[in-house]
């Protein structure tokens, strides 16, 4: 391909409507994407020829795995997502509209609804299954914070899978899988990506896993168990660590005293010359239209995430001091003695905590020696504590955790029977009985993936593609080939030869100065670089350079020995 011939627009500014991310700075200047709206994006020819080769990679590593390729429909009817139950919870919320006959669509930022209608028609039997169907299509989720160009976005292309098994065994080989066919496919892609446990959010199930590439850039914090021998990671809004208790000793009698504009737990903790877990720390959270009281030691933080899957509560946020004070506590001095124990959620360290700090209740006082179970209780107790940096690993009990940012760039859950309950998705077993089947789900996000191997793979002047995954092979770039004969009919005649042999090559033909062809070249980063010059033909050849490499790693390649190197560099 010749760039004359081709849509090849590059800048050297940053564009102003580039973020403060690497990818979508390059991305942008490179000519592969143009913004349209937030979180909406056209993929141009050069991003597009990135983007058509991670889905091939994608589509023959699902075939691999015996996954069957079908496609479903953008828009759906509300009414199958009322019929699974996530018409109004799903978070972000759905984009509707209406039709010309007025009945209520919207554009699906998921597919599981979709997939349980072909399941409820196409499986009958157990002999049915195992089935697992896949399609590479486009989902709309109106994200009230779309960022980093294509990593976080609005419209975006997807490939998701869906398996429907007949027992427990059978989802856990389908789960096994897809683990497989993803690590493949990241590889592949030339992305060293971690598998951690996740959160399932609002796709649901009882068990997912995010793989993540490590990037500073990353909307995701992952924390690690730093032991040699423990390979613990999650993702923070699942991660556990191990609580250490403190001191055991005897319940002591209740005792009010007075705390003059003490107002925080530090200062609290400070006060008595105790550390922060021995105090009862309120943080007051609206359920569900209602105030609800969430206590946890001091020395912790609430994960919000958790306190939405312990509560079973989507609407899930911190109440405003207006709330808090309508709903009769005080600021600063209040504990959930004497409150409504239905609205009381506490985090699983405080019933073995004895003695705590905690308000009386009562502005500019405080109660020494509250315990739990003699002065109050809660409804729900469960683990609502965010794991941080430096916590013990609850794995392994002994290493501590490290912290790190990260890209998601797949996800994988085993939902069970989440949809096919809701959607009546049911088989028949050997034995006649009318089971409802086991489900899994699998997404990786596509445009993402190539944002996610820009943060990976690039340096100061450009991006540094892997090669199965870069819109071209090969970077030819003569130099003078207007004023000069045989460059030109060096540069054509390596042009033409590379075609033929199966490389794709990128020829730039313009009428450009050398550097600004070799910025052009480092921008899009293409992985093999080969310049003809009228030195480089008086030296005996080509000028061969990887696009990873320093210039000084250039050297001159006889042309007749070109097709060989390069077949060789991009194999390595």
């Amino acid at each position: 391909m010749r760039v004359s011939e081709y849509y090849f627009k590059t800048t050297r500014e940053v564009p102003s409507d580039a973020s403060d991310v690497i990818s979508h700075e390059y991305l942008l200047r490179a000519g592969f994407i143009q913004q349209v709206a937030a979180g909406i994006f056209s993929m141009l020819p050069l991003g597009l020829r990135s983007e058509h080769k991670i889905r091939n990679i994608i589509r023959e590593e699902m075939n691999a795995a015996g996954a069957l390729e079908v496609t479903m429909p953008v828009v759906q009817p509300r009414s199958i997502w009322e019929e699974s139950g996530r018409a109004d919870t799903f978070v972000p919320p759905l984009t509707e509209f209406r039709d010309r006959r007025e009945r209520p669509m919207l554009l699906a930022p998921t597919h599981e609804e979709t997939v349980s209608m072909i399941a409820r028609s196409g499986i009958s039997s157990y002999r049915d299954m195992p089935l697992n169907l896949y399609q590479i299509q486009t989902k709309f989720r109106d994200e009230p914070r779309p960022r980093g160009g294509i990593l976080r976005t609005r419209e975006f292309v997807m490939k998701d899978a869906y398996s429907f098994d007949a027992d427990q065994a059978g989802l856990d080989a389908s789960y096994d899988a897809m683990e497989y066919a993803y690590r493949q496919i990241f590889r592949r892609c030339g992305l060293n990506a971690v598998m951690v446990q996740a959160d399932s959010g609002p796709i649901g199930g009882k068990a997912s896993a995010e793989f993540v590439l490590i990037a500073d850039s990353g909307d995701d914090v992952i924390l690690q168990c730093e032991g040699a021998d423990c390979d613990y990671a999650a993702n923070v809004e699942k991660a556990e660590f191990r609580k250490l208790p403190n001191p055991a000793e005897d319940e002591l009698p209740i005792e009010r005293f007075a705390t003059p504009g003490v107002k925080t737990i530090e200062a609290l903790a400070e006060l008595e010359g105790v550390p922060p877990s021995k105090t009862a720390k309120v943080v007051f959270y609206t359920i569900r239209g209602s105030v609800h009281v969430v206590v946890i030691r001091g020395d912790y933080e609430v994960n919000e995430t958790k306190l939405r899957n312990a509560t079973g509560g989507d609407d899930v946020r911190l109440s405003t001091a207006e709330e808090v004070s309508y709903a009769g506590f005080v600021p600063g001095s209040a504990s959930a003695i004497g409150a409504d124990e239905s609205l009381v959620i506490a985090d699983d360290s405080i019933p073995s905590s004895c003695n705590l700090l905690a308000g009386a209740n009562e502005d500019g006082y405080h109660l020494r020696n509250v315990n739990y179970g003699r002065d109050w209780s809660a409804r729900t107790v469960a683990d609502v504590a965010e794991a941080q940096a430096g916590a013990l690993c609850a794995e392994c009990g002994e290493s501590r955790l490290r912290s790190e940012r990260g890209i998601e760039v797949g996800h994988i859950f085993k939902l069970g029977t989440v949809y096919s309950s809701a959607m009546d998705v049911k088989f028949d077993t050997a034995d006649g009985a009318r089971l409802e089947v086991l489900m899994g789900c699998y997404g990786i996000g596509v445009g993402r993936l190539l944002a996610a191997a820009v943060e990976a793979n690039h340096d100061s002047k450009g991006m540094m593609l892997p090669a199965a995954i870069a819109p071209f092979e090969v970077a030819l770039v003569p130099l003078g080939m207007q004023s000069s004969g045989p460059v030109r009919e060096a540069a054509e005649m390596l042009h033409d030869e590379l075609t033929a042999a199966g490389i794709e090559v990128l020829m730039d033909d313009r009428d450009e100065a050398p550097g600004v062809k070799f910025a052009d070249a480092d921008l899009i980063g293409l992985p093999v670089r080969l310049v003809v010059s009228p030195r480089s033909l008086d030296a005996g050849g080509v000028e061969l350079k990887m696009r990873s490499e320093p210039a000084s790693a250039a050297s001159v390649v006889p042309i007749s020995e070109v097709i060989e190197r390069v077949s060789g560099a991009l194999q390595k």
